[in-house]
Parts: C-alpha cells; structure tokens; sequence
C-alpha cells in the first residue's frame, strides 16, 4: 500500500469515526439527558399538550433515532464519494 492511500484510509477512518461520534453524542443528549436525566424541567413545557420530557421518553428518542440514520447513511455516501470508495 503507497504512503498516499494509506494517509487516505486513515483520513477516511478518521472521518468516519468523527461522523458516528457525532451521531453517538446527540443519540445520548435527547435518549438518556432529555428522556430521563432531564425528564422533570422539560416537563414543565408542553408542546400539542403534552409534557415535553415525556415525549422525548416516548416518541423523541425514536424519531432522532431515525432521523440520525438517514443523516449517518446521507453523510456516509458523501464521504465515500470524497475518498472514492462509493459502491455502485
């Protein structure tokens, strides 16, 4: 392996685990922080008439769940795309 695509591996590794870092660290903050450490200031706000800190307990660790892989499959592709590994 040439010193140049083994510096382009290890930038594409770094890139990758910096993505599912973020991914990690906002999965965390609205699943544990808002949905049970938090639970009881949040509720005191009410969003369509419910308790703020239960829907995060209920429903918005779900929908950020979802919505953080679609956005770790959209960014992964461009990042394939950068280093030239994207598959067909």
């Amino acid at each position: 392996m040439s010193q140049e695509s083994e510096n382009n591996a290890k930038a594409y590794w770094k890139a990758n685990l910096r993505l599912v870092m973020i991914c990690l660290v906002i999965w965390f903050v609205v699943s544990y922080l808002f949905g049970i450490m938090l639970v009881e200031p949040l509720n005191e706000i009410r969003v369509g008439g419910y308790k703020l800190g239960f829907w995060f307990a209920q429903q918005g660790s779900i929908y950020t769940f979802v919505a953080l892989v679609f956005f770790y499959a959209w960014r992964m592709n461009a990042l394939d795309r950068k280093f030239g590994v994207e598959e067909d």
